[in-house]
């Protein structure tokens, strides 16, 4: 018994490596495991297309789980990579996981779509109804055009600005801000027509799942840095001309 209790620990830590992924199968996070600001990233955790245990993502687990899953190519997972690594405060680290994504004002910031400002809440980690409430309700069609993905965007960073008084928005994290929405434009869109299904978006958001049972499938084309530099620079040109004095936004530029 012993033995095969060592083996089973063995297996599940070479799972937990290995990421392989289901569209089918999900699970959210359990005892032990560690989730973040990032919805994709736990989304894509709670598939296995990441490890479970929402630790230790190594560039090659990055690859293979978003070319899997959401048909990102090599060099755009690297850029993403490139910048999460930056929230690991180890010198020299090769991986970092969803709990060093949750450093604030790192990659994680004020003014989320979907989570609470820091100084509003002791997590403001997990999904926040309340403030996402407010984000669907700018997205007024049943597909999210550019314009929606901007208003909703600019709405939260005004209402940051305006009710927390320890606000901080740094270049970095307008640039996050922008590409996040370029994510779920790509991610969950139509780049014929430039909208994305609200409908998948706030299943999406609300479940951290891939709304499979809304239709959804994995992007047929891929989705390269240049997909999402010129999704983030639509989102930017849409941003009201008064809110762009006051939104500290920087180019997109890899």
């Amino acid at each position: 018994m012993r033995v095969q209790s060592t083996t089973f620990a063995a297996l599940l830590s070479v799972a937990a490596v290995n990421a392989q992924g289901s569209f089918t199968e999900w699970h959210p996070a359990g005892a032990g495991d560690s989730r973040g600001p990032c919805p994709g990233l736990n989304t894509l955790a709670n598939h296995g297309f990441l490890p479970h245990n929402g630790r230790n993502f190594t560039i090659d687990i990055m690859k293979k789980g978003l070319r899997d899953s959401l048909n990102f190519t090599d060099a755009l997972t690297q850029v993403l990579f490139n910048a999460a690594i930056t929230t690991n405060p180890e010198a020299g680290a090769q991986s970092f996981g969803l709990d060093t994504l949750s450093r604030h004002n790192i990659l994680e910031h004020d003014a989320s779509l979907s989570r609470s400002d820091k100084f509003f809440s002791a997590d403001f980690i997990s999904f926040n109804s309340t403030v996402f409430e407010k984000t669907k309700a700018i997205w007024t069609g049943d597909n999210i055009d550019i314009q929606m993905a901007a208003n909703a965007r600019i709405a939260r960073i005004n209402e940051s600005k305006k009710d927390n008084p320890e606000f901080e928005f740094s270049a970095t994290a307008a640039q996050a801000s922008a590409a996040e929405g370029a994510a779920y434009m790509l991610g969950f869109g139509n780049r014929s027509t430039n909208t994305a299904n609200k409908a998948q978006v706030v299943y999406f958001f609300e479940n951290e799942r891939l709304p499979i049972e809304l239709g959804w499938k994995t992007p047929s084309q891929e989705i390269t840095p240049t997909d999402l530099v010129g999704y983030t620079a639509a989102i930017l040109k849409a941003t009201p001309a008064q809110a762009k004095r006051r939104d500290g936004m920087v180019a997109m530029q890899f």
